[in-house]
């Protein structure tokens, strides 16, 4: 199989390098970045997913990742079943967090919608459903120094290497998701689809 090749995204302040960190023992069959040109402004909506645009990020890097493996959803029979579904993000969904703390602080009432997406298993159940992907679906919150989106993806990527040398699935879907908290920055999300490294020369 021929190696993806290395792409860059352009963020302001940085240069995110798409792809790297790649722990050894797994392959990277796809991915989709957010964002992967000027065009990409905003996250199109999710149907379901109020205020903010964790959610849409998160299902859209996904769509795009898995889109390059597959067309369209459903996945392939054969995989889907066997595949995991894994979120990690160092900040979560900062949006829907600050609504909910302002209508909490004004006494507002809170919409329902705001309870059904306060979690990142919410989009991981939209995406595991959508594209009929049933192996273990985890969400992680990892912290540490450095950039957030390599720290997230690394740790995502540490979680799907345990979980399939444990066997539990074939292929995880790892996705980083990190909104803007300052001025001048971008939303900037992540997916790749990885599978465990085969040693072509074992029992030969």
């Amino acid at each position: 199989m021929t190696a993806p090749e290395t792409t860059e995204v352009l963020l302001p302040r940085q240069r995110v390098p798409q792809s790297a960190p790649r722990p050894s023992g797994l392959v990277e069959l796809a991915r989709g970045a957010w964002p992967e040109s000027d065009a990409d402004t905003d996250p199109p909506a999710l149907a379901g997913f109020v205020v903010s645009s964790f959610s849409p990020l998160v299902a859209e890097v996904a769509r795009r990742c898995l889109t390059r493996v597959y067309g369209q959803p459903p996945a392939a029979p054969a995989r889907g079943p066997r595949t995991a579904v894994i979120i990690s993000t160092t900040t979560g969904d900062v949006a829907t967090a600050l609504s909910v703390a302002r209508a909490v602080d004004t006494g507002q009432r809170l919409g329902p919608l705001l309870f059904f997406q306060a979690v990142p298993n919410a989009v991981a159940g939209y995406v595991a459903a959508r594209w009929e992907l049933g192996g273990p679906v985890l969400c992680l919150s990892p912290a540490g120094p450095g950039d957030a989106v390599a720290l997230a993806l690394a740790e995502g990527l540490s979680a799907a290497r345990l979980l399939l040398a444990d066997g539990d699935a074939d292929e995880a879907l790892v996705i980083v998701a990190e909104q803007a908290v300052d001025d001048g920055e971008r939303d900037r999300a992540l997916a790749v689809l990885v599978r465990t490294e085969v040693n072509e020369g074992a029992g030969s």
